[in-house]
């Protein structure tokens, strides 16, 4: 029985003895695997974090960067430092952004976003200058503390320069280093929990042991790898996996719970950029990337398959008058209700496979097709009669009517183009062409379109610094008192001579101006010199009686609110009386908005400048602006003189001007007479002052100032 009993405590102790060792090889195993998890998991979550936060930020700041190249495009081009402070000091507010520069095309400075712009001029010198400057699209560099993403921009072919835009890398790298740390402290603390627990109950029993080793594989590598899954998915960019949850109360719950809220955060902000990336924030259509986009996959779904599709640019007319003289809300108010509008024939007329998005400033583009069987050339010109139809009717802003109209381009595919740029590029050239039609219209792309934009863009080039280089100069034309022939003032006119080309017609010119912006700064410029012009007049006249000179008025200097200031400033600096200046402005600057043409006027006569209406009885309701504008005169248009000795009607109609506006008080001036009898039948009829060629030429100061005697 002893040695039977030595026999079984032996067994029992060896046994006891095996089962310690495999216990202590067990935790020792245990242990190693324990912390070998802990550092996968460190190293997966880290890869994943990385991986996650950095292709957020990447997609973020491509976004950014490509919308601030369609928003800086036209600002930058026009030098627009106002406008591209507002651009980039809202992109700048951005959280993480460090920086953004705007530079020209050769890598100097233009606008960082701050208000006194002290790098303005300097050229980029830094570390990564050198490829942001040189990129060709779309660039994105990174370093340890910062990734800069930089784009070109381009008017058309030509690259006029760039922009950057730095983001923080330090806050996303903390970020990442403090969920690591806290994510190995957890997983540190449980590890010492659970050896000290399987140390106490492996010593005693081994099936413990086992049951311990289960518990760890089932409540605490599951959960670990089954978050490491879900990261994995996160870092492949599927943020719409259903993150993993727990209803545990400890760490690994906690964890379990922290990734799953981390996830869907992750999600969520993921929504909220694409949302911001793809929708205009205003009007709540697809912008310019949506658009770009859908563009795209509907040429790919269409090549080869013989459908055609029209792409409708539709731009509002005189927009800029708005934010110009009622402010920016009113103008996103007007932009909100034409949005309605353009939505509303769409979804109308448009079909239901019509895209409609808003480019950003004032523009809509429609993508249509037309019904199986029906022409796309048909379609696309009843859906551009109904939105310029839709369009034409007056908004009602702040309580006042405003009449702006719509410009449309369209083109088609695959007729005009077979790829996204090469439309795009059509219908923005078609939509320039229904603006120099008069506006309020709409027109299909032609091959001849593109010599046209070519020519006015080289237009638009050259007519920039001609001033300064001398090429445009003031001529006079004299104007003579019909009753006793004395002259009694003369009318500037403003002409170019091209060094290559010659004489420009000031149609052309003017009319490139206007459209530019370039007149703001030339009809300044103009103003003084005819006034600096006319007080050496007066002095060289002395006692003869003083002369007025008369200054043309554009359209889009009429709509700004400082020209009574600019013209009051022009008379102090050259001590011309303002009586002795004539201001003449179109019939159609003023249609539109005569309310505030009305304001302008008064102001400008209060200094006591005098006001003509030119080539009067051209619009439909020129007689209508005798009553409702203030002015001084009329200039009956040179297409009623021209036939007044044989045409009875026009004879007629310039008797009933002179007649119905000397009834009101207001001087007649009649141009463009070319004839002796003209000049006769015109005394006759009462009609006060003329100017033309048969009386005098436009002449240059020193040959206008010999006439004065």
């Amino acid at each position: 029985m002893n040695d039977l009993r030595l026999g079984l405590q032996a067994r029992f102790l060896a046994l006891m003895a095996l089962a310690l060792v495999a216990v202590v090889a067990l935790m020792a195993l245990m242990l190693h695997r324990q912390d070998r998890m802990q550092n996968e998991v460190e190293v997966v979550s880290r890869d994943a974090l990385r991986g996650a936060v950095g292709d957020g930020l990447r997609r973020r700041g491509e976004g950014t960067v490509s919308q601030l190249t369609e928003s800086l495009t036209n600002p930058l081009y026009y030098f627009d430092l106002d406008t591209i402070g507002e651009i980039t000091a809202v992109a700048l507010r951005q959280p993480g952004t460090r920086y953004v520069i705007v530079f020209d095309d050769d890598g100097n400075i233009v606008h960082d976003g701050s208000d006194e712009i002290p790098s303005y001029g300097k050229r980029m010198d830094d570390a990564l200058a050198y490829e942001a400057i040189a990129a060709a699209g779309l660039h994105t560099q990174v370093t340890d503390e910062l990734m800069d993403v930089a784009s070109p921009i381009m008017i058309g072919e030509e690259r006029i320069g760039g922009v950057r835009v730095g983001f923080d890398l330090a806050s996303v790298r903390a970020m990442e280093d403090e969920a690591v740390a806290d994510l190995r402290a957890r997983l540190e603390t449980l590890g010492r929990r659970h050896f000290w627990w399987i140390a106490a109950l492996g010593l005693g029993l081994l099936v413990l042991g086992a049951v311990m080793l289960w518990f760890t594989q089932r409540w605490l590598v599951r959960p670990i790898r089954e978050l490491a899954d879900s990261a994995r998915s996160i870092e492949a960019g599927d943020y719409d996996i259903a993150p993993p949850d727990s209803d545990r109360s400890d760490e690994v719950g906690d964890l379990t719970r922290a990734f799953g809220r981390m996830s869907r955060s992750v999600a969520r902000h993921d929504r909220d950029i694409r949302r911001m990336a793809y929708t205009d924030a205003l009007t709540g259509l697809p912008n310019r990337v949506a658009f770009r986009e859908a563009l795209d996959q509907r040429l790919l779904q269409l090549q080869g398959a013989g459908e055609p599709l029209a792409l409708l640019f539709a731009d509002i007319d005189d927009f800029k008058r708005v934010n110009d003289t009622l402010g920016h809300d009113a103008g996103d108010e007007v932009l909100l209700q034409c949005a309605q509008r353009v939505q509303e024939v769409v979804a109308l007329h448009g079909g239901g496979d019509s895209v409609l998005a808003r480019f950003g400033g004032d523009e809509f583009v429609i993508l249509t097709q037309a019904a199986q069987g029906a022409s796309i050339r048909s379609h696309a010109n009843d859906l551009a009669e109904r939105l310029v139809e839709a369009t034409r009717q007056p908004l009602v802003v702040r309580d006042r009517p405003l009449f702006l109209g719509t410009s449309i381009g369209i083109t088609l595919f695959p007729d005009d183009a077979t790829i996204a740029t090469q439309l795009m590029k059509n219908g923005d050239i078609a939509m320039y062409q229904a603006k120099v039609a008069g506006k309020n219209c709409h027109r299909f792309y032609s091959r001849a379109m593109d010599q046209a934009v070519e020519r006015r863009v080289t237009l638009e080039r050259e007519l920039r610094g001609a001033w300064e280089r001398g090429e445009l100069s003031v001529l006079y034309q004299p104007v003579y008192h019909l009753s006793n022939g004395r002259m009694v003032g003369a009318e500037a006119l403003l002409r170019w001579r091209h060094p290559e080309h010659g004489m420009v017609a000031p149609s052309v010119f003017i009319e490139v101006a206007e459209q530019s912006g370039l007149i703001e700064t030339l009809g300044p410029q103009v103003l003084e010199t005819a006034c600096k012009d006319a007080v050496r007049w007066q002095n060289r006249r002395g006692e003869k009686g003083p002369l007025f000179v008369s200054v043309n008025v554009s359209p889009r200097q009429l709509r700004s609110p400082v020209l009574p200031k600019v013209v009051a400033d022009c008379l102090v600096r050259t001590g011309l009386d303002a009586s002795c200046l004539h201001l003449e402005l179109t019939e159609t600057a003023v249609i539109g908005d005569e309310a505030q043409v009305s304001r302008l006027l008064a102001e400008l006569r209060q200094q006591g400048v005098k006001i003509w209406l030119d080539d009067f009885g051209t619009g439909f309701s020129g007689l209508s602006h005798l009553r409702r504008v203030p002015i001084d005169g009329v200039k009956i248009d040179r297409s009623f003189i021209a036939d007044i000795l044989r045409d009875p009607d026009d004879l007629a109609l310039t008797t009933a001007i002179i007649s119905m506006a000397h009834s009101l008080g207001i001087t007649v001036v009649a141009e463009g007479v070319e004839r002796e009898g003209q000049y006769n039948l015109l005394r006759e009829r009462g009609c006060d002052l003329v100017q033309g060629y048969w009386l005098g030429h436009p002449l240059p100061r020193e040959e206008f100032e010999a006439l004065l005697g």
